[in-house]
Order: C-alpha cells, then sequence, then structure tokens
C-alpha cells in the first residue's frame, strides 16, 4: 500500500468512524439515524435551492481551509484566521459601502481591501514569531478578540454613527448575480465559488510548482537546515502568514460581498475561521484536500438543518459528528497503524 494511498484512505476512514459513532449517540438517544441521516441529504441535495446553499456554505470554508494549510505546510499554527476573517469582511463591506464606482473597479477594489486586511493582520503575528520568535498560536488567538472587538468598534462609530448595521454594500460590489439567483430557485449562491477554486490552484501551484514554494516548504520541514542552505527563515515565515491571511481576508469577503453583503456588530465569532481547521485537518493541508473537505462540511451544515424539521432529530448531532471527525483525523496515527498492518498482511 503506497504512502500517497495511505493519506487519501486516512481521512475517508476517519469520516466513517465519525459517522458510525455518530449513529451509535443517534440509537442510545432515541432517534432513528436512517430517518436523520435521509433527512440531511433531503436537507443538502433535495431541492435546487438547498444544492444552491450548500455552495454558498462551504465557498468560505474553502478559503479559510486553505488559510490554515498553507500556514501548517510552512511549519505554522495559524490560530487567527477567524480574526483575519472578520476584518477582511470589514474592509470588504467599508470599501462597499463608502464607494459607488462603476462595478469592474467596485468589485475588485472591495476584495484586494479584504485580502490586504487579512495580509496586514497576519503580518503582525508572523513579524513577532521571526524577530522575537514569540509563538504563533498564542498571538494569533489573542489576534482574533482583538479583531472582533475592533471590527465592533469600527461598525458603531466610523462605518455608522453607533448603529449596529453598515447597511447593504452597494450593487456594484456584489459577489451575486440575477441568473446564479434564478437557476438555484433564489438561494444565496454567488461567485464567489470561482474565486475559492482559483484560490486552490493558486495553493497547489505557489507551493508545488515554485522556488519560492520550495523555500517555503524546506522552512516549515527544518528551519535550521533551510537557514543552513542559505534560506531567508524570518523572511519566510512572515510571508507565509500573509498569504495565510489574505487567503482569510478572501473568505471575509465571500461573507460580506456574498452571503450577507453587509457588516453588523457580533456578540462572538462567526465559527468559520475555527470550522477552517478543522476542514484543513481533514484535507490533509493539501489544497484539493481542503476543497472536498470543505464540501463535506457545507453539505453537514446546510443539510443538518433539515433534520428537526423531517425527523425531529437536533441538528446539533450534526455537530457532534463533525466533532468525532476531527477526533479520528486528529487521532490519525492509530488509523495509519492499522493501514500498516493490513499493508504487510498483504505482502506476506
Amino acid at each position: 500500500m503506497s504512502k500517497r494511498f495511505k493519506s487519501i484512505l486516512t481521512p475517508i476512514i476517519a469520516v466513517l468512524l465519525g459517522i458510525i459513532v455518530g449513529t451509535i449517540i443517534m440509537l442510545v438517544s432515541g432517534y432513528n439515524p436512517v430517518a436523520a441521516f435521509t433527512a440531511l441529504w433531503n436537507g443538502a441535495f433535495g431541492e435546487v435551492y438547498y444544492i444552491g446553499e450548500v455552495v454558498r456554505q462551504f465557498t468560505p470554508y474553502i478559503l479559510a481551509g486553505l488559510a490554515v494549510a498553507f500556514a501548517f505546510r510552512v511549519g505554522l499554527f495559524n490560530i487567527g484566521v477567524e480574526g483575519q476573517f472578520l476584518v477582511g469582511w470589514l474592509a470588504a463591506v467599508w470599501v462597499g459601502v463608502a464607494f459607488d464606482l462603476p462595478r469592474v473597479i467596485h468589485l475588485p477594489l472591495a476584495i484586494l481591501a479584504a485580502i490586504v486586511a487579512g495580509a496586514l493582520w497576519a503580518f503582525i503575528p508572523g513579524l513577532l514569531k521571526a524577530r522575537f520568535r514569540v509563538h504563533e498560536v498564542i498571538v494569533t488567538i489573542m489576534m482574533n478578540y482583538v479583531a472582533l472587538h475592533v471590527s465592533n468598534y469600527l461598525i458603531r462609530n466610523v462605518i455608522t454613527n453607533h448603529g449596529d448595521n453598515s447597511g447593504p454594500i452597494h450593487k456594484s460590489a456584489t459577489l451575486r448575480s440575477p441568473w446564479l439567483e434564478s437557476i438555484t430557485d433564489y438561494s444565496r449562491l454567488h461567485w464567489g465559488i470561482l474565486l475559492a477554486i482559483i484560490s486552490c490552484f493558486i495553493m497547489w501551484f505557489l507551493l508545488e510548482r515554485t522556488t519560492r514554494g520550495f523555500e517555503l516548504r524546506s522552512v516549515g520541514f527544518n528551519q535550521h537546515a533551510a537557514q543552513y542552505a542559505g534560506m531567508n527563515v524570518n523572511k519566510n515565515i512572515i510571508l507565509s502568514m500573509v498569504i495565510s491571511g489574505a487567503f482569510a481576508g478572501l473568505a471575509g469577503a465571500m461573507e460580506g460581498l456574498g452571503t450577507f453583503e453587509y457588516a453588523a456588530v457580533k456578540g462572538g465569532f462567526s465559527g468559520v475561521g475555527f470550522d477552517g481547521i478543522a476542514v484543513a485537518l481533514l484535507g490533509g493541508n493539501t489544497a484539493l484536500g481542503v476543497f472536498f473537505s470543505a464540501i463535506l462540511f457545507g453539505v453537514l451544515k446546510v443539510g443538518a438543518l433539515n433534520m428537526p424539521l423531517e425527523a425531529g432529530v437536533p441538528n446539533e448531532l450534526v455537530d457532534i459528528i463533525i466533532a468525532l471527525i476531527v477526533f479520528f483525523v486528529a487521532s490519525s496515527y492509530f488509523i495509519r497503524v492499522f493501514l500498516d498492518r493490513i499493508s504487510k498482511k498483504e505482502v506476506k
């Protein structure tokens, strides 16, 4: 059994184990798992509207997953994707509200503002890591809370006059399309999915097909060896965090310019950035893996909304299944040991 095949099979087994244990929990709790999963399927694929919502849901998951995965491939753990996501959302909406420009200028400018905002927010922990060796996990966690409260302050005191809602962005800055809405029975599907797919290609191409990507991965594997080979370790640490933050900021633009088309004061985190960690783990920190992992999360999140209505099963059970999947992915060492034993028996 090849190493590549094992890396593909491991997350699949983790998903199956999560579903199996989730099914057992349903049975013990007195729910019908067949009815629950049927309701979940119908809630995700039963109507064209639901399909549109699934695609809309997993679009920011792809980008948040790429943000986590990119940093991890370079040896960094970016827990601050949620904060970078929030500042990207706010920056995109601010440009969408403050300016009234032709669409060909306004929309790219709003998207660029989100990317720059996320990149700058990630630059801070990247700089602290590179210059002072401050652990990025601690800094990025704290930056999440700073982003949440700074965003709320700016919405109340800069974008609005003590209001809790920025108001809708100008139509020239929206990612939505009347054509997409019409073919999906007026779901909130928008063109952001194309940007997410392009971002997957960019991450793959940058890491696997460029000299800079080789340097970034080398720093992730062994900083001392990379430095001995003449690579600028500090520069690559900062660059990797900036690129990771750019993906997260773009994910925020998907919500600000596509799903909601406004920014509002939040009482807590959106959860997209934290879900991005699970998406990246399940996707094996590869661009293609993140893409398919995000699809699974989108299906589960949207389909779960139908479970209480059709099967009388609380949709929190889907969160339990997702948590179990992440647990089995995190403990994938045991899965790999199991696969190694199977492959050895096949050789004999």
